[in-house]
C-alpha cells in the first residue's frame, strides 16, 4: 500500500469521532456516537471499513428482550490518522 493511500485526509467529523474514542479507555457504543454526539452510522462504517475503528457486538438481555450492542473502539490505525492530521495544522 503506498504511503498516499494510508495518509488519506480526515474530515472534520471523522477526526471528531476518533478524537472522542481515542479518549475513551473502552470505546463508544454506537447509539452513544448516533444519538449523543450527531455521528452518522454511515461515517462511523466508513471508519471501520478504513480499518480506523473496530466494531465489537453483544447481545445483552434489557429485563426479557435481548438487545444487540455495538461497541466502537479506536485502532492503531486510527491513532496514527488521529497525528498526521494534528502534523497537518
Amino acid at each position: 500500500m503506498s504511503s498516499s493511500a494510508r495518509k488519506r485526509r480526515l474530515g472534520p467529523e471523522q477526526r471528531r469521532a476518533l478524537e472522542l474514542l481515542a479518549s475513551s479507555l473502552h470505546g463508544a457504543t454506537e447509539e452513544l456516537l448516533v444519538y449523543g454526539h450527531g455521528f452518522s452510522r454511515r461515517m462511523l462504517a466508513g471508519l471501520v471499513v478504513a480499518g480506523l475503528a473496530t466494531v465489537q457486538r453483544r447481545v445483552i438481555v434489557a429485563g426479557d428482550t435481548p438487545v444487540e450492542v455495538g461497541k466502537v473502539m479506536i485502532t492503531a490505525a486510527g491513532r496514527r490518522a488521529i497525528e498526521d492530521a494534528s502534523e497537518g495544522d
